[in-house]
């Protein structure tokens, strides 16, 4: 992956400082809208383990989820 050069990360951040994105609070959301209502659903020691072990790992609490289920999978076969 490329990496961006002190004037493009300028440049963007002059953009951005100057043209906030917009929100429309009507909207449903995105990814990221996404990934914390999947944590709204379970209970608080399983999302906190989940957020954690995200934290821990850098990956999303989505791939988390994603490898304890094949983990299972494997398990069960």
């Amino acid at each position: 992956m490329a990496r961006m050069t002190e004037e493009e990360a300028a440049y963007w951040d002059d953009y951005y400082t100057k043209n906030p994105p917009k929100v429309d609070p009507a909207r449903k959301g995105g990814y990221f809208t996404r990934q914390r209502e999947l944590l709204n659903v379970l209970d608080r020691v399983s999302a906190d383990y989940i957020l954690n072990q995200s934290l821990s790992t850098d990956k999303m609490p989505a791939q988390i989820i994603g490898e304890m289920v094949r983990e299972r999978i494997a398990a069960a076969q």
